[in-house]
């Protein structure tokens, strides 16, 4: 029989899509670390072109970057998590109704990516409050590796090395609290 443990705290990443992000970017990353403390690293960011699923709201171009925050959360919290990056992208609408930036938050362990979404499908799994965790990437190898499903922008070989850097600070920050 397996003995039950609490999980490990997890690494807080998430991926964003700015529209006019020269206006917005700073103001973003300002009420993210405000809700979630301060930013660790940021992804170079670059023209977002994977996919025209945000185009109609959001208009083009979008521009996509990738952060990670300092501090480790419990992983049970991924859903308040995305409760409250939908509060914040409220706070920069556009002049058409929709929004000019999209927050993707997620979760980043030693074995895997897990990003928060409010849509099922059939490789997510319901955690609570119409929260579903999606699991982007595992870790095999070395390397972070995408599954069949995993986003276009998150295949990605620049988006693998970022998370796979972050995942090193986060191991070393495991060691501080878990010797």
């Amino acid at each position: 029989m397996g003995v039950i443990t609490p999980p490990k705290p997890v690494k807080l990443i998430a991926g964003l899509l700015i529209a006019r992000h020269e206006e917005i970017l700073g103001n973003l990353l300002r009420r993210l670390s405000e809700e979630f403390g301060p930013i660790e690293k940021t992804s170079d960011g670059y023209i977002f072109d994977k996919s025209d699923y945000y185009k109609k709201e959001m208009g083009t171009p979008l521009y996509r970057i990738f952060i990670s925050f300092a501090n480790l959360v419990p992983p049970e919290t991924l859903p308040e998590i995305k409760q409250s990056t939908n509060a914040i992208e409220s706070e920069f609408p556009n002049d058409h109704g929709g929004r000019m930036a999209n927050v993707d938050p997620g979760h980043l362990t030693l074995q895997n990516l897990v990003l928060a979404t409010t849509k099922n499908y059939t490789h997510r799994i319901y955690l609570r409050e119409g929260i579903f965790g999606d699991l982007t990437l595992i870790f095999q190898e070395g390397a972070y590796r995408p599954l069949p499903w995993t986003y276009p922008d998150y295949r990605d070989e620049t988006a693998r090395a970022f998370f796979l850097e972050v995942r090193n600070i986060y191991r070393e920050q495991l060691k501080g609290i878990h010797p």
